[in-house]
């Protein structure tokens, strides 16, 4: 997982080799992510097995608060990216100066 802070969001990358939209689940509350998936296991016989198998979860807590009715996630090649814009509360302020 790699996560990047933007002014405005922070950015959250993970690896997914192999999954679907649809073998994922994403939850945000506040500031803590949560993404659950599950690779399903076929009944094949093999002589080496080092894919993922199984069901995982990662559970990440981010600086700040998000806003969860604006989350953005998107899978290409196997890499979830999810966009996550910072709350109201928690997004930087400019402060004008007046000059007299």
């Amino acid at each position: 997982v790699n996560i990047r802070e933007e002014d405005e969001a922070y950015t959250l990358s993970a690896l997914v080799p192999g999954l679907k939209a649809d073998d994922l689940h994403i939850q945000v509350l506040e500031d803590i992510v949560r993404i659950e998936g599950e690779y399903k296991l076929d009944d094949a016989e093999y002589l080496m097995r080092e894919l993922p198998n199984g069901s995982f979860t990662r559970t990440l807590r981010l600086p700040a608060a998000i806003e969860a009715d604006k989350v953005e996630a998107k899978i290409a090649d196997g890499v979830l990216t999810l966009t996550l814009p910072k709350a109201e509360s928690a997004r930087p302020k400019k402060i004008k100066i007046a000059a007299k």
